[in-house]
């Protein structure tokens, strides 16, 4: 009988050991939790960001027309988009639009298409009549220039090749501008 008192009053500390560990634990993650949320989390922009200068390109969109840094002569709405991305799918109708009604019209808005000329057809199609499709590898030419990390991507680009603004969204890049 004394053994299996003393069996039953071991059991009993060592359960008392382990709730008064199980509850620093939790109150240790609760602190965590606290500290974490308290930092506001920033994602890497997958573009230059506003005032950043884009870097030098030199391309030939798909109707012949030259375009490169030393041909900005005005503001230029851009637009990066993937063939497999489920964003590019969603946002391309809205940026089309937008492009519709930027301000010097086709000339002053590009649109790169980061594929082939099979993966990119649809695309293509539908911003053809709106903007100058550029159609390159990642990593080269606009996307380069333009530091793109991810799609969709959109950036307003100055005459002096600074970036006014940019994002994923049409609303990240504010009111269109107008100019003369």
């Amino acid at each position: 009988m004394p053994f299996l008192t003393a069996l039953v009053l071991g059991v009993g500390v060592l359960c008392l050991i382990d709730l008064v560990l199980t509850v620093g634990v939790i109150r240790r993650l609760r602190e965590h939790q606290a500290m974490l949320s308290a930092r506001p989390v920033a994602s890497p922009p997958i573009v230059l960001p506003p005032g950043a200068t884009i870097g030098g390109f030199s391309a030939v969109s798909t109707d012949g027309v030259h375009v490169s840094d030393g041909t900005l002569t005005e503001p230029v709405l851009v637009g990066v988009f993937s063939p497999d991305c489920s964003a590019c799918h969603d946002r391309l109708p809205q940026f089309a639009e937008h492009a519709r009604t930027y301000p010097g019209g086709r000339g002053n808005v590009l649109a790169v298409l980061v594929g082939t000329e099979e993966e990119v057809a649809d695309q293509r199609q539908t911003l053809e009549p709106v903007a100058l499709v550029l159609i390159e590898e990642y990593g080269t030419g606009l996307t380069g220039a333009l530091q793109v990390k991810g799609f969709p991507s959109l950036a307003l680009v100055d005459e002096r090749k600074r970036v006014v603004a940019s994002g994923t969204t049409i609303d990240d890049l504010g009111k269109i501008p107008a100019h003369a």
